[in-house]
């Protein structure tokens, strides 16, 4: 007989995410059911082999659109994308040799000049090893398609400046495994308490809190929702007071949580601004904020997946770098 699977069970058998594994059912990759004889949704044998063959093919840095057209196109559709990852690897391959040969080189020219310590660098020599290091776009980590060159400087131009104003909060906690699965009480007390009629520009924030520790599955995730000065939450929400602050925001599809390796690079080499991060004793992610665009308007009109566009703003505190 073919065993069903909770998602639990899949996530530790495949070390996938819960989170991640909703996804991919959101994007229609995976099905779960519902079975009588059960309280929760299940993957059947089916689900479970396409989440075997979804590990696979991430593990070898296949975007999710691409192993979405090999599951439903023709052989030939999944040979060519195969192909093409092939050429990424052996062009990334040949871009790391390259830089390890001009580094190696590099160090001996620093080890043998005398003087100041970057002379060697206005050499002849240096200038033709600098000129064969490329400039393209490469992958060279799993699910970071990021580039120190190019690329980041072309997404520069998209972060923005955010001043946060001092707002009033409802917030929720939840700790335990996969806390971000666990928030349906903010759901429940958006839709509940008609806060998207009351505040139409409300909005809402995540973070870890507390962060996760290695070696362990347990951790915090907190929403904040903003609401009327005046209004009463019921527990287990509680009222806060945010202060507001200085941010550099990014914005990002779900769930390309890589892209705050990119923020943060953005943050330490801009010339106006530098990360404001909290004491790491807080464990709250330094203060960085995920920003769930449209949330409040999904949850207001009960929308599949509690979303709209699938978009977040990460956003970073920053203070002004002193001259």
């Amino acid at each position: 007989m073919d065993r069903y699977m909770t998602i639990s069970e899949v996530s530790r058998q495949f070390q996938v995410s819960a989170r991640m594994l909703r996804h991919y059912e959101k994007l229609g990759l995976l099905e779960s059911e519902r079975r009588e004889d059960y309280a929760y949704r299940t993957y059947g044998p089916e689900a479970v082999r396409r989440v075997r063959q979804i590990v696979i093919l991430r593990k070898l840095q296949i975007p999710l659109k691409k192993i979405r057209e090999m599951m439903d196109g023709a052989r030939e559709d999944a040979v060519r994308i195969l192909e093409e990852r092939l050429r990424d690897v052996d062009g990334s391959a040949e871009a790391v040799e390259a830089m390890r040969g001009a580094l190696v080189r590099l160090l001996e020219l620093l080890r043998a000049e005398e003087g100041e310590p970057l002379d060697a660098l206005d050499g002849p020599e240096a200038e033709g090893l600098v000129r064969l290091l490329p400039m393209e776009k490469h992958r060279l980590k799993e699910e970071n398609p990021m580039s120190v060159t190019k690329e980041m400087i072309e997404k520069d131009s998209c972060v923005r400046i955010l001043v946060l104003p001092p707002c009033t909060v409802a917030a929720y906690q939840y700790i335990g495994e996969e806390p971000e699965s666990h928030l349906q009480a903010m759901d429940d007390f958006i839709r509940n308490s008609g806060l998207y009629v009351r505040k139409p520009d409300a909005r809402y924030f995540g973070f870890n809190h507390p962060d996760p520790e290695e070696g362990s599955k347990v951790y915090g995730y907190e929403v904040w929702v903003t609401i009327p000065e005046d209004m009463e939450v019921p527990e287990p929400l509680v009222k806060k007071q945010f202060p507001g602050g200085l941010y550099a925001a990014y914005a990002i599809s779900f769930p390309d949580f890589f892209e705050w390796q990119f923020l943060f690079q953005w943050a330490e080499r801009n010339e106006l601004y530098e990360p404001a991060m909290s004491p790491p004793e807080e464990k709250n992610m330094g203060g960085a904020l995920e920003e769930h665009l449209n949330w409040v308007y999904a949850t207001h009109m009960n929308l599949t997946g509690r979303g709209v566009d699938g978009k977040l703003d990460l956003l970073l505190p920053i203070r002004r770098r002193e001259k």
